[in-house]
């Protein structure tokens, strides 16, 4: 079974799918689309991926606050992944996603891709980190601090 995770923005959702074994991710394809509440297409491109790649569950970034707290990106998100949940009937977790925009820009950065480059590829990105964190968690990996 593949697990798809999914990093939600009000403009864009990021892709990313595990191997078969579940444990690693590969980033897919961004998904755009022009008005933060048309998710019709969005939907429907998701539910074709769903199919295409066999996937069993979704994980969907939860954009915390950095002091845990609960804002409007994460209620939207959960809204997004309770809507996902009904028209998919598949589990959807929510995963912390905090920083995941972060290290994705990063990585980046530390690829050379061009400013104006990386907008392309940011979401699909972040939704690899988002996927390989619960990934990584499930198998139960230590992650180490690097000081």
């Amino acid at each position: 079974m593949r697990i798809m995770g999914l990093d939600y923005g009000s403009k864009t959702v990021g892709v990313a799918i595990s191997d078969p074994l579940g444990i690693t991710a590969q980033g897919i394809e961004t998904i755009c689309r022009k008005d933060e509440n048309k998710l019709r297409r969005t939907c429907a491109r998701i539910e074709e991926l769903i199919s295409e790649y066999e996937v069993g569950q979704i994980v969907l970034g939860l954009p915390k606050h950095m002091n845990n707290d609960i804002g409007d990106r994460a209620r939207r998100s959960m809204e997004f992944g309770e809507m996902l949940r009904r028209r998919t009937g598949l589990e959807v977790v929510m995963w912390d996603e905090r920083l995941t925009t972060v290290e994705a820009e990063r990585t980046l950065i530390e690829n050379k891709v061009r400013r104006e480059d990386r907008k392309k590829y940011i979401d699909k990105i972040a939704a690899v980190f988002i996927l390989q964190g619960y990934l990584d968690y499930k198998a139960g990996v230590q992650i180490q601090d690097h000081f």
